[in-house]
């Protein structure tokens, strides 16, 4: 079987589980430039001033068209053209930016979903697959939100997936118009969007997309939805019924819909991750401040050990998140500006979140169970006031769970991941392969004297390479036993997926420490603390999902001897998580905020 060469395999998309890479190659948030750290305070100055002093009256929908309102204001100073070339109207941020955008304007989870919704699910398919008669006519004024945009994929008896869809298309017999029928659900903006992304298949068979605008004949949008969270936002059905879209309304070519779906949903899903980032700061700096503020037993409830522990961990887990999902942005960001890509940026750009779409499942299912974490901390640090609708928590609570469901379910997306590894390891494209044989030979030959990392995070380095080694050797053993019905084993997949993602954000974190430690000082101090503790619990993890896997794997003296390997492998030096989160829980304390901003 053909393997790419190492050169070719460094920025491919999955290879941090086999490929070492430096400090250096990490993109981390403090190479922030000073044009993309005014995009974010630009975006965060709009959330305070505009969009949280309305939250009332969002929540409460005394005024149906107030979030249209809110968008086309942030249209108004550019907020809404990140994706968008300049030469349609946009801004064309870079992808580091559009990051930030995204966490920054996260402060309020309906907001942030209708700002998702127009600006990332609703615009991407036009600017990727648009014509140039398409772009022309919606970038400009979906841009400046003189037009608001939504995605209409899901349906009653379709939700993830995606193409069991119903909805049909018919060519009108004189060829000029698609003739619509059919029912979409959960329409993020469906109540007062002006351009609708739908999917419907062509005849029956031909799943394609198309751009319909609000108006037509025979299309109806549905009643508000009775949602348990993100209340401010708009979320309906929408109807066809006999609904004529022009013929040059098709998007892309006609059964390549699925192809416009799965890139949108890797744009979407990278982007998530970003806005979780946004929305676990904010209750991190509710719940300092509270904790502070309430006095139990004669204390302040930031003075007890437990209260400290929440707050640190919540920190730590923010920090791991930032680390990837930043990351990521920069090795998106390299490829998509790099000198080889060609003048097409934006079929570059495509191409690359497809690449790197292993790595944006990852941003969304951390992402979200992060966010949840957090904000379920955050309502306990609270107490009964967390339970209150008065205080922000309650709403932050509420509207988080939604994020583990859309831009496909978190199982969706751990099946993905692990689909998708499988797929590049067959195909020869990543060496996923050879580096397992290479792992039995190592195992079969017995534990050797190999020189040991050196440096402030030796025990560190021998981790995420000892957690890698864990990866290859269950996927190995589970590929070996199941083969091609690996995808049917579904636990087993997730298990596998969730030592992917921890092997992602042990190595982000230990690179973004290992850069902050140049710097010294008491904040970067706090830092490699914070990635030393989150490193040490992730080994915890990935041990315990790769024995679960393995015991579902094989059986008797084959799995006594793989659980050997794995306790081997498993080994690390014991570390005071207590104290640690003790010290970053101060450092959050000092500032009321999430203490490592920019850094």
């Amino acid at each position: 079987m053909a393997t790419a060469p190492v050169s070719q395999v460094l920025n491919r998309g999955g290879a941090f589980l086999i490929i070492p890479c430096r400090p250096e190659d990490v993109f981390t948030p403090a190479d922030f430039s000073d044009d993309q750290r005014l995009i974010g305070q630009t975006a965060e100055e709009f959330v305070e001033k505009e969009v949280m002093p309305a939250i009332p009256e969002l929540e409460a929908h005394k005024d149906e068209h107030r979030m249209a309102q809110m968008l086309k204001k942030a249209g108004e100073i550019g907020l809404l053209g990140a994706g968008i070339p300049e030469a349609y109207g946009g801004s064309g941020l870079d992808k580091i930016s559009a990051a930030i955008l995204a966490e920054k304007l996260a402060g309020y989870g309906s907001f942030a979903v209708s700002h998702g919704g127009h600006s990332g699910i609703g615009t991407v398919p036009i600017v990727y697959f648009g014509t140039e008669e398409q772009k022309k006519k919606y970038l400009p004024k979906i841009a400046t939100g003189e037009l608001l945009s939504c995605y209409c994929l899901s349906e009653p008896q379709a939700g993830s997936d995606s193409q069991a869809s119903h909805t049909r298309a018919v060519l009108s017999p004189d060829g000029k118009n698609y003739i619509l029928n059919g029912q979409k659900m959960w329409i993020t903006n469906g109540g007062f969007a002006d351009v609708y992304v739908v999917f419907a298949k062509i005849d029956g068979e031909k799943f394609s997309c198309f751009i319909v605008e609000r108006g037509a004949p025979g299309f109806t949008a549905g009643a508000e939805e009775k949602k348990m969270g993100i209340k401010g936002s708009s979320t309906t059905a929408i109807f066809f019924e006999n609904t004529p879209v022009p013929k040059e309304n098709l998007l892309h070519e006609p059964g390549r819909g699925h192809v416009v779906a799965f890139n949108t949903l890797n744009a979407g899903r990278f982007s998530l991750g970003a806005y979780c980032i946004g929305g676990a700061k904010k209750i991190l700096e509710a719940s300092s401040k509270y904790s502070k503020e309430r006095t139990a037993f004669g204390k302040r409830l930031c003075d007890f050990g437990l209260i400290k522990a929440k707050l640190g961990e919540m920190a730590i887990q923010i920090y791991a998140i930032e680390s990837e999902v930043y990351r990521s942005a920069g090795m998106i960001e390299a490829a998509v500006s790099s000198p080889d890509a060609g003048s097409d940026k934006t079929k570059q750009a495509m191409q690359v979140l497809e690449e790197y779409a292993i790595e944006s499942s990852i941003s969304k299912v951390a992402g979200s169970e992060m966010v949840d974490y957090v904000v379920d901390e955050g309502v306990q640090i609270f107490g009964g006031y967390g339970f209150h609708e008065d205080y922000p928590v309650a709403r932050a609570y509420r509207d988080s769970r939604v994020n583990r469901i859309f831009e496909g379910t978190n199982e969706i997306n751990r099946m993905l991941i692990i689909q998708m590894l499988m797929k590049r390891a067959l195909g020869g494209v990543l060496p996923l392969i050879p580096a397992a044989m290479k792992l039995g030979d190592e195992v079969l030959a017995g534990p050797s004297f190999e020189e040991a990392p050196a440096g402030p995070f030796a025990e560190e380095e021998k981790s995420l390479e000892q957690a890698k080694k864990i990866f290859l050797l269950a996927s190995g053993t589970a590929m070996q036993k199941f083969r091609e019905q690996l995808a049917e084993q579904q636990e087993i997949v997730a298990s596998l997926a969730n030592i992917v993602m921890d092997v992602y954000a042990i190595e982000s974190t230990l690179r973004r420490a290992q850069k902050a430690s140049a710097a010294r000082g008491e904040a970067a101090s706090v830092m490699c603390d914070a990635a030393r503790s989150f490193i040490y619990d992730a080994v915890d993890r990935v041990e315990k999902d790769a024995r679960t896997a393995l015991s579902a794997t094989v059986e008797g003296d084959t799995l006594v001897t793989q659980l050997a390997v794995l306790r081997r492998f498993s080994k690390h030096a014991p570390l005071d998580t207590i104290a640690i989160r003790r010290r970053v829980a101060e450092a959050v304390l000092a500032q009321d905020r999430y203490p490592f901003e920019g850094r």
